[in-house]
């Protein structure tokens, strides 16, 4: 556990003021104990700083933005009620991958601490050039971690006590809104930053986006697996009012990522569109089969009552960003996405290309589901649930 962690456990009220101040003394002396021990290994110390061409500023929502993505998620995976009853075995994985996203996406600007206790020590350790770094960061970190723990409350009002209307979708849209963010600031700072793991990092934002809120909004992230969802008619509660409701909330939030990772890198996005001597036609169909695949592996592992897995379904949809991120990187820049497609376009240019990416993962969308309609009878799966649910 982490210092902004703890914090966050006595605002849910899962822990109480002494145990906090017990657990960030001990989180703290542990930090410098390993930053010590490390620099007498190695005969030199790490410190904390801001990388050379970026702000102080630019450093600061980086710590804050992943320390509320690594806070929110351990909220989701390991404190929320749903799992006394799920007793799920990724809430460990989840909570990993969230320093593998943040540390390849934002620690070319600030280091990727995301933990009082990491940047507390460093800075003891590096004292000699200076002193302060972790003071600011702190603040930032601990920021990050309240407003983790209020939207925890807000997507999940039930776990306080709230009881919520028939019919009510707002923590499903707000749920979609912050998987979409987290998911798009991720693939912006990869890009931006020049990672040589952008498919892993993007892959493990969106893993651990898919655990964290999967049982809220159905962790789509996504308007091709929307429209994936929507045409497989296999969720009667998913309208089409409400897959478009979901489309507009995801491409506002990827815009709204996109634009802040601008900012924070202080440079736009190159030309959105093919790469390289690539052309249109080329990228489009390399978004066509890895957004099918995409689509057609979260209604398999996530919707299909047969094949649906209780555990690993965040792990196998991530790891479909990696196929499709690895392969057709260099061709199309994998955007798999109209949320990602359309939200870097408007916060750069190439926006009729954004379109062009769009239409075609919706399409793969459409052609998913038709997939699996015939792969995944309805028939045979009412049969199983049936089966399931008479068995003794």
């Amino acid at each position: 556990m982490q210092v902004a962690m703890a914090s966050v456990m006595r605002l849910c009220g899962t822990f109480h003021n002494l145990q906090v101040g017990i657990y960030c003394a001990a989180q703290i002396a542990a930090g410098v104990a390993a930053a010590v021990t490390a620099a007498i290994m190695l005969g030199k110390s790490a410190s904390v700083e801001v990388s050379k061409g970026y702000t102080l500023l630019s450093a600061c929502l980086c710590e804050f933005f992943y320390t509320f993505m690594l806070c929110f998620v351990v909220l989701n995976v390991a404190a929320a009620k749903k799992n006394k009853d799920e007793k799920g075995q990724y809430f460990a994985l989840a909570i990993g991958f969230c320093v593998v996203a943040g540390a390849y996406g934002a620690g070319v600007i600030s280091g990727g601490a995301f933990n009082p206790a990491v940047a507390i020590a460093l800075d003891i350790t590096s004292v000699r050039g200076g002193f302060g770094y972790c003071l600011i960061y702190g603040v930032f970190e601990l920021l990050g971690a309240a407003v983790a723990a209020f939207l925890f409350s807000k997507v999940r009002p039930t776990d306080f006590g709230i009881q919520l209307s028939a019919g009510r979708i707002t923590e499903q849209l707000l749920s979609e809104f912050l998987g979409v963010f987290i998911l798009v600031l991720t693939v912006s700072c990869n890009i931006l930053g020049g990672s040589e793991a952008a498919a892993f990092s993007i892959a493990c934002s969106l893993c651990a986006m898919i655990y964290a809120l999967g049982d809220i909004s159905g962790g789509h992230f996504n308007p091709a697996v929307s429209c994936a969802v929507f045409f497989s008619g296999r969720d009667n509660t998913f309208t089409a009012k409400k897959a478009a409701l979901y489309g507009v909330v995801q491409v506002l939030s990827g815009t709204t990522a996109a634009i802040i990772a601008v900012g924070m890198f202080g440079r736009e996005f190159g030309r959105f569109g093919p790469k390289g001597s690539y052309h249109l036609t080329q990228a489009l169909l390399g978004e066509l089969i890895f957004t099918f695949l995409l689509a057609y592996v979260v209604l398999c592992v996530a919707v299909s009552s047969v094949t649906k897995s209780s555990q690993f379904f965040g792990l196998a949809i991530g790891f479909c960003v990696v196929v499709g991120g690895f392969a057709m990187g260099n061709v199309s820049g994998g955007a798999l996405n109209p949320a990602v497609s359309v939200g870097l376009a408007l916060s750069g240019s190439g926006f009729v290309s954004s379109v062009a990416y769009a239409l075609v993962e919706l399409l793969a969308g459409l052609l998913a589901a038709t997939t699996f309609k015939v792969t995944h009878q309805a028939e045979l799966e009412t049969q199983e649930a049936k089966a399931i649910t008479e068995a003794p």
